[in-house]
C-alpha cells in the first residue's frame, strides 16, 4: 500500500522537497494510516511532519481518549503534536449551522492558523477512495453538475493534499492491522443519522451485493473521467472569461457577447463571476445561473437579487454582478458648498479646484472632460457639489429646452449603477455641469463673456466615471 500511496503523491505532485506538512489526525483508521505512511516516507519525500488534532467535545470521554491516543502515538514517533479542544455543539447553536458544518469550519480554521504559526506548506487530509465514492453518490442525488461530480480533489489550492484518495477503506484497515496501529473507532460512524453514513452503511453495501461489487472503484474511475472533461471545459471557460469579462473592484461586468456562447461555457463564466464577487459559490444553484441568463434577455435596467446579497443588473445587454451596495436616497441629499481655490471633499475622496480666468486665457485652454469653463457673470447663488436627485432637469449645451437627467443618462448609455455616483456641479438651484459628461447651455462661455470660472474635478473615482 505504501507504494500505491507514493504513486498517488508523485502523480499529483503533492509535496515539494523540504515541505513542512501538517497532518490532520482524528485517531481513526484513515488518519492514523495516513500519518504512519507519511512517517515511513518522510525521508524519501524530504518532508517534516506535524500533527493537528481537534477534540470536538461531542463524545465525552471517548473524545478525550482519542486526543490522548493521538498524542501518545505522536510521542512514540517523535512528531510534533498540536491540539484544539472546542465544543462544536455550542459553535453550531451560536452560528445557526449544522453540527457537521460547525465541525468542518472549526477544523479548517485551526489547520489554517497552525499553517501560519508553524510556517507549514501543506495540510494532509485522510480522505480515501470510499469517501470519494460516497461524495459522488451524494452529489448525484443532489443534482450536481460536472464540477460537483469531480468529487474530492487530490490537491486543493496547492495546500490541502489527500495521499489516500486512491486507497480503499479495506486497504487502510488492513494496513492498520498489519502494522498493529490499533486506531480508535468512532461509534457515531456506525449510526445512520447522517446521509453520508446511510450511503456508507446501507446504499453502497446494497449496490455491491445486488449490482456491482466494485462500485467503489467504478465511481472513482467515473470521477477521473469527469475530471478530464471538466478541466478542458474549465480551461476554455477561463479563456472566454478573459475575453468577455471585466473585473472592476468588487464587481464583474459580463459583456453581452458572452451570452452568445454555448450554455456549458456561459454557465461557467457566470459561476466564475459569482465566485470573484462573493469569494465562494455557497448557496448558488443552477436556478440562479438561469436567473442571470434570463435577466440578460430583458431590457436595460432589469435587476435581480441573488443569495449572499448579490445584485445582478442588465446594463444595455451587459450583465453587472456586484454586492448590493445601493444607498438610500437620503445619502445623496448632502451637498458641499465650493469656494474659489482648492476644495477637498474627503467623504467622496475628491478635490475640486476653482479659479477665475480671463477671457483671453480661455482661448488657449486644452479640452479636458474633467476641466470646464463657465460664464461667471451668469452665475447666481452658491457653487455646490452634489449627486443627482429625483426629478432633476438640465439644459444640455446646444439645446433650448430642459431634459430630465434620467433621460439624459439613458441617451448617453450611462450604467444604472453609476448614475447616483456621478458628481454634479450646481450654480444656485440650477445644474451647471454633470461632471465628465455635459455642461449646461445656461452658463456657457460665448463672445460676450468677460469673466470665466474654471472648475477642475479630481477623484479616485474618475476612472469609473470615464466608462460611458
Amino acid at each position: 500500500m505504501i507504494e500505491s500511496v507514493l504513486d498517488t503523491i508523485t502523480k499529483n505532485k503533492m509535496f515539494d522537497r523540504g515541505d513542512k506538512v501538517i497532518v490532520a489526525v482524528s485517531g481513526g483508521p484513515d488518519s492514523i494510516c495516513l500519518l504512519h505512511i507519511l512517517y515511513v516516507l518522510r525521508e524519501k519525500l524530504d518532508i517534516t511532519l506535524c500533527v493537528a488534532h481537534v477534540n470536538h467535545c461531542l463524545r465525552g470521554k471517548d473524545a478525550d481518549g482519542d486526543e490522548e491516543y493521538v498524542k501518545k502515538f505522536c510521542e512514540n514517533l517523535k512528531i510534533q503534536f498540536k491540539s484544539l479542544k472546542i465544543d462544536v455543539n455550542h459553535v453550531s447553536q451560536e452560528e445557526g449551522i449544522s453540527c457537521e458544518s460547525a465541525g468542518r469550519k472549526v477544523r479548517y480554521s485551526f489547520f489554517e492558523k497552525l499553517k501560519d504559526e508553524l510556517k507549514a506548506q501543506k495540510i494532509a487530509i485522510a480522505h480515501n477512495a470510499n469517501d470519494q465514492a460516497e461524495t459522488i453518490l451524494m452529489r448525484i442525488m443532489r443534482g450536481a453538475g460536472l464540477d460537483g461530480l469531480v468529487g474530492i480533489r487530490p490537491v486543493r489550492d496547492n495546500i490541502y493534499v489527500r495521499p489516500l484518495i486512491c486507497s480503499t477503506r479495506d486497504e487502510i484497515e488492513k494496513y492498520c492491522s498489519l502494522n498493529n496501529l490499533n486506531p480508535r473507532i468512532d461509534k457515531t460512524n456506525l449510526e445512520t443519522l447522517y446521509s453520508r453514513n446511510k450511503i456508507r452503511l446501507q446504499l453502497i453495501p446494497y449496490i455491491q451485493e445486488n449490482f456491482n461489487k466494485d462500485i467503489i472503484k467504478v465511481l472513482n474511475r467515473f470521477s477521473d473521467t469527469i475530471k478530464i472533461d471538466n478541466e478542458y471545459l474549465s480551461y476554455i471557460s477561463q479563456e472566454k472569461f478573459k475575453k468577455h469579462c471585466d473585473i472592476k473592484g468588487e464587481k464583474v461586468i459580463i459583456s453581452k457577447e458572452a451570452f452568445l456562447e454555448k450554455e456549458a461555457i456561459l454557465s461557467r463564466i457566470i459561476r466564475m463571476s459569482l465566485k470573484i464577487v462573493t469569494g465562494n459559490l455557497k448557496d448558488f444553484e443552477r436556478i440562479h445561473i438561469l436567473n442571470i441568463i434570463e435577466v440578460q434577455k430583458h431590457s436595460t435596467g432589469k435587476e435581480q437579487m441573488l443569495p449572499n446579497n448579490v445584485l445582478v443588473l442588465n446594463d444595455y445587454g451587459n450583465i453587472i454582478i456586484s454586492k448590493n451596495t445601493k444607498k438610500a436616497v437620503s445619502d445623496y441629499k448632502k451637498q458641499y458648498i465650493l469656494q474659489v481655490g482648492c476644495n477637498n471633499i474627503s467623504p467622496i475622496k475628491s478635490t475640486v479646484y476653482i479659479e477665475l480666468v480671463e477671457a483671453k486665457e480661455y482661448i488657449h485652454c486644452k479640452k479636458n472632460k474633467f476641466v470646464q469653463y463657465f460664464d461667471y457673470d451668469k452665475i447666481e447663488g452658491d457653487v455646490t457639489l452634489r449627486n443627482r436627485r429625483e426629478g432633476d432637469k438640465f439644459i444640455p449645451l446646444g439645446m433650448t429646452g430642459s431634459k430630465k437627467l434620467k433621460d439624459l443618462f439613458i441617451d448617453l448609455k450611462v450604467s444604472k449603477d453609476k448614475r447616483n455616483d456621478i458628481p454634479i456641479i450646481c450654480f444656485g438651484d440650477k445644474i451647471g455641469w454633470i461632471v465628465g459628461y455635459r455642461i449646461s447651455e445656461l452658463f456657457k462661455v460665448d463672445k460676450n463673456t468677460r469673466n470665466i470660472l474654471a472648475i477642475k474635478f479630481e477623484s479616485e473615482e474618475l476612472g469609473k466615471h470615464d466608462q460611458h
